[in-house]
């Protein structure tokens, strides 16, 4: 059975990678769920100093390592990557002002893979849904992982209680938690 992928965002990298290790690149559930990242994760969190002192944990070896796979692209594949982020981030300028370039190349992965990006970015999602692009919260995600057994209850409540304890609650959150997971 092929793998069920999943383009995990910055965002939702960083509010997960911690917590659940390995979180790329691990199979969990009986459909093989996959999870990748681009690279350009990895480029961005390099120019910006303050990612680094916010995630430094991000930084030890066994993090980049985790970090080093992603989606392989067909010459086709890339080519369609391409003209969709193009289409996508016209509209960004013409009718968002949120996304970013990063966000806009996510978003084309996941058009042309025809697979999730888990992101709790609002505007992204937004701008997703003018394209018929998937997406999921990381809480959604979450349900996924429990659903298969490869976390538990415990570790949701973790989670989401390090999200309170940062002050990095994601938009919609309590309402997402309280919709999938009931009480924890």
């Amino acid at each position: 059975m092929p793998q069920s992928k999943f383009l995990v965002d910055t965002n939702s990298y960083f509010r997960l990678a911690k917590s659940i290790h390995p979180l790329l690149f691990t199979e969990f559930g009986e459909k093989k769920h996959c999870l990748y990242i681009l690279p350009e994760l990895d480029a961005e969190f390099r120019r910006n100093s303050s990612l680094q002192t916010k995630f430094a944990w991000a930084l030890q070896p066994e993090y980049t390592s985790n970090r080093s796979v992603h989606p392989t692209l067909s010459r086709k594949q890339r080519s369609e990557v391409e003209l969709a982020q193009g289409f996508i981030w016209d509209h960004v300028q013409a009718e968002l002002v949120g996304p970013s370039r990063i966000d806009a190349l996510y978003l084309s992965y996941g058009y042309v893979l025809k697979i999730p990006v888990v992101t709790d970015d609002k505007d992204m999602r937004t701008l997703a849904t003018a394209f018929d692009i998937q997406t999921m919260v990381s809480l959604e995600l979450l349900k996924i992982m429990l659903d298969c057994g490869h976390i538990n209850r415990g570790k949701v409540k973790e989670i989401y209680g390090y999200w309170e304890y940062s002050n990095d609650i994601p938009y919609n959150a309590k309402a997402d938690l309280a919709r999938l997971f009931g009480t924890l």
